[in-house]
């Protein structure tokens, strides 16, 4: 089963001052060093603080931690031999973004002009997960089915709650922000791949995008690869919140085609349902509800995301994930919570917003 469903991970750091923690606009210099053992999978941003790594197509999670693991340790030492550190949040805690370089290259210089300050203050930061998923029409079946856990995803994610120097009152404002750019959010359910494509192509011939790229949704069907493409995640705190929600967008794959191979599916929700429950975890992450539409009832998010874990068990030792499922299970647990309420409390301990970007540079090391 592993080898169906593989994964590819991107990751978008923050680049820091190794002092002071303030976002720097370094990319280049990271770049010119990283190049020779990063090669293609470092990748540049909108934003020259920015830093995008991508592993390979890993055939499963033990191979997927052993690329991350290498990779962040690498490019760790990069940054520092350049008096610079990594973050892994959604937003800087501190940062303003009209103070940030953009990248100059004909991609980023047509998005500012066409978008304006709607792209210039995206100073935002995500992980995107991709499945593997041979089959395009399979892959809109199970995307029109996964869209209803995209809030639960986000609620383990959550990492943002401090933007331009104060608490913002979400556990995810990277979300708030990413909703101002054009074809992003929760999307319809798409009634084929036929449909999809023509949707695709007709927004190319009006000129409008370039390609499917473009389709900035919290899930798509990747316009070029074979994958589900899960959109929606913060980047997470540490290298094992990532690796753990990895796994469970895999195995959510997985259990959606042992279902299909059986002729059975999960209900298919309107988008405008699933919004709310992702203004919720938005707001409140783990501390949110989820409404059930299903059945006429809201659950506790916690409650919620433990029924998810239970629903994908019996796949998870085909996947030999078992281990980063039950770090998601002992997280619930846990009242540190995620990367956000980890934040939060160490202002509510400091009082300050400085000593939440200096913990964020201690917790994106750790593990590694």
């Amino acid at each position: 089963m592993p080898k169906r469903f593989t994964i590819g991970i991107e990751e978008e750091f923050q680049l820091v001052d190794h002092q002071t923690g303030d976002l720097v606009s370094r990319f280049q210099t990271i770049l010119e060093k990283g190049a020779t053992h990063f090669g293609e999978r470092i990748k540049q941003e909108l934003l020259q603080s920015t830093v995008e790594i991508v592993t390979d197509i890993c055939p499963n999670i033990f191979a997927a931690r052993k690329e991350l693991r290498d990779h962040r340790k690498v490019l760790t030492q990069l940054a520092k031999q350049e008096g610079l550190a990594l973050i892994s949040a959604g937003t800087h805690p501190t940062a303003k973004w009209q103070e940030q370089d953009i990248t100059c290259n004909d991609r980023y210089i047509k998005m500012v002009r066409e978008l304006r300050d709607v792209a210039r203050s995206a100073l935002i930061f995500g992980l995107h997960i991709h499945i593997g998923v041979e089959d395009k029409d399979k892959a809109i079946n199970f995307i029109n089915q996964l869209r209803t856990w995209l809030p639960h995803l986000l609620a383990l994610s959550s990492n943002s709650p401090f933007s331009n120097g104060r608490f913002t009152g979400y556990k995810s404002f990277r979300s708030v922000i990413w909703r101002t750019l054009p074809r992003s959010g929760i999307p319809d359910a798409i009634e084929s791949r036929e449909e999809f494509e023509h949707y695709i192509q007709k927004l190319v011939t009006s000129y409008l995008i370039e390609d499917g790229k473009k389709i900035w949704w919290d899930i798509r069907p990747h316009p070029f690869f074979n994958t589900v493409e899960f959109r929606i995640c913060d980047m997470p705190a540490t290298i094992e919140d990532t690796l753990a929600i990895a796994a469970l967008c895999q195995a959510l794959v997985a259990k959606l085609n042992w279902l299909h191979e059986r002729q059975q599916s999960t209900p298919v929700l309107p988008s405008k349902y699933i919004e709310e429950n992702k203004w919720q975890a938005m707001i409140y992450g783990l501390n949110g509800t989820v409404f059930d539409f299903e059945n006429g009832h809201q659950v506790d998010m916690r409650e919620s995301i433990g029924m998810l874990l239970d629903f994908v068990d019996d796949v998870l030792d085909d996947l030999d994930s078992r281990y980063e499922i039950n770090y998601l299970r002992k997280l619930l647990k846990d009242p540190r919570g995620t990367g956000a309420d980890r934040q939060i409390y160490v202002s509510e301990q400091t009082g300050s917003v400085d000593a939440v970007t200096h913990f964020l540079m201690q917790q994106t090391v750790q593990g590694i």
